[in-house]
């Protein structure tokens, strides 16, 4: 079990040892990975495995695990927040299919968990048996904020009536705060915290999750991404590049990493350092990441969901930084304030 920050940078650790295999070692394990994940898409709730995938797992994969402490693993978990469709398939590639939970103190644990049975990508499958979910307050696109219902549900905060009836309405539903959407079969998706919404000075609603992970999607070099607009005229971003960590401390160190130096290399940088791109302002990576946030917004519902300004900083975000909080999640009031001055200087230009 573990948050996806934690299996994020699970996978950033093996795409580092790649690039430093040698090249048959490399394009086996890729071969494999390949074979591994479109028999897992195809087939996704079978064990039963074609040829060529128990190949790949026997001569390839089965190692990968091993080394990785995860041969005996039965069902590997995540929960606390959101994971890329691209972290997913990368797992499914090893053939680990990572299981989503979804659940707060107030209910006891888990509410909503996937199963073999009950397995999208995406999503914290279906509500377990007794309890229920809803949506209330939907936008257009059918997400809303998460209620639970059930024997799960706590009674209320000791000693706090007025906290416990915020909390839980008057037909015992309590509202999470959490946002998501039903899909038609019952699969639950969460796709943020409602307190995290950002409301533009337009008055859009504009949820920061999805674009933050389609960001560092379009852009593998991106280690962390932050969205801002709250009350503004525009939307911004920070931006932190993938770099390695310090073996004693775990802290961000300067050093990119092989798959952000590959990718330096292959729009045209030959930078191996994030001072060397945020020092000289790296034209090759710049207009790299411009060119990806372009992409990004080219996907967008409408205008106000673009990034019109961003900017890539020194550090990447970490819980000495103060960034991190101890499971990972990014909290944003902290980041807000540490980098206060480069926000409204995004907003300061636009008024001159």
């Amino acid at each position: 079990m573990g948050v996806p920050r934690v299996w994020e940078k699970t996978m950033e650790r093996i795409q580092e040892a790649v690039a430093q295999s040698g090249f048959i070692r490399r394009k086996m394990l890729l071969w494999a990975m390949s074979v591994m994940l479109e028999q897992n898409l195809s087939c996704p709730g079978s064990d039963l495995k074609p040829f060529t995938a128990r190949l790949a797992d026997y001569l390839v994969l089965a190692k990968v695990r091993q080394a990785l402490g995860l041969a005996r693993c039965q069902k590997c978990f995540y929960g606390a927040a959101p994971m890329t469709i691209e972290t997913q398939h990368f797992f499914l590639g090893l053939d680990i299919r990572l299981y989503s939970c979804y659940g707060l103190s107030e209910t006891s644990g888990p509410h909503s968990i996937s199963s073999p049975c009950n397995y999208r990508i995406g999503s914290s499958g279906k509500v377990l048996p007794g309890c229920r979910a809803k949506l209330v307050n939907q936008d257009a696109e059918g997400t809303g904020e998460v209620c639970v219902w059930g024997r799960n549900v706590f009674m209320g905060y000791l000693n706090m009536e007025d906290r416990t009836r915020e909390a839980i309405d008057a037909d015992g539903w309590l509202h999470t705060g959490d946002l998501g959407r039903l899909d038609a079969d019952g699969f639950l998706y969460i796709t943020g915290r409602l307190k995290e919404l950002i409301v533009t000075a337009g008055g859009e609603n504009v949820p920061p999750v999805p674009i933050e992970e389609a960001v560092k999607v379009e852009l593998p070099i991106v280690s962390s991404a932050m969205l801002i607009g709250d009350q503004r005229k525009f939307l911004s971003m920070l931006l932190t590049l993938k770099c390695t960590l310090d073996p004693d401390t775990s802290d961000p160190t300067d050093q990119l990493t092989e798959q952000a130096v590959e990718f330096c290399q292959r729009v045209g940088s030959h930078a191996t350092t994030v001072s060397e791109i945020v020092g000289s302002k790296d034209e090759a990576v710049y207009r790299a990441i411009e060119e990806g946030i372009q992409r990004v917004n080219s996907q967008a519902a409408a205008r106000p969901y673009h990034i019109r300004k961003w900017t890539i900083l020194e550090r990447d975000f970490s819980i000495s930084g103060g960034e991190l909080g101890p499971t990972m999640k990014l909290k944003r009031l902290t980041v807000l304030e540490k980098y206060k001055d480069i926000i409204d200087s995004f907003y300061q230009e636009q008024t001159k």
